[in-house]
């Protein structure tokens, strides 16, 4: 299974590009022992049509754009899921991998947020809570809970639950 991070915007050189970074190198290592062949992060260009309800649809068919056809798509958006633990997103992420699924896609919007399309090919919408966050710290943010993911299937100490 590949591991997609897919999102809206181009990160400017600096800590969330690196943090960003960080997160992706530790997954992309950690998975291979896993059954996951890659972690990638695909930057898509933000549109630059005069409506919001066409930058979307136009943002939202170049996300789709990098989803095979079989994959798993979840998204990102302020509509989401807050209640999602870690242990339970990786419990699903091993899930679809046993499944035999060929890709995991994690997308994220751009300013004007998701497209209703991509909410309603998602298998799973998540958000980080009701505040507002800059697009680049929730890549930050989704990464690394890709990466926590993979360290709670790894038995890695990374993720020490309740009882840390």
């Amino acid at each position: 299974m590949r591991l997609i991070l897919a999102a809206v915007g181009r990160l400017k050189a600096g800590p969330e590009r690196e943090l960003a970074s960080r997160y992706r190198d530790r997954a992309a290592q950690l998975g291979r022992g896993l059954g996951f062949a890659t972690c990638d992060s695909i930057e898509i260009a933000e549109s630059r049509a005069r409506r919001a309800r066409d930058r979307c649809a136009e943002e939202a068919a170049a996300l789709t754009g990098h989803m095979p056809p079989g994959g798993v798509l979840v998204a990102y958006d302020e509509r989401g899921r807050a209640d999602i633990g870690s242990e339970a997103l990786a419990e699903r992420v091993a899930a679809w991998r046993d499944a035999a699924r060929p890709a995991l896609v994690v997308a994220i919007g751009g300013p004007d947020g998701l497209d209703a399309s991509i909410r309603t090919k998602a298998e799973l919408i998540l958000s980080f809570g009701a505040a507002t966050l800059p697009h680049g710290l929730v890549r930050v943010l989704a990464l690394e809970q890709l990466y926590r993911s993979l360290t709670i299937l790894s038995g890695h100490p990374y993720h020490r639950g309740e009882a840390g």
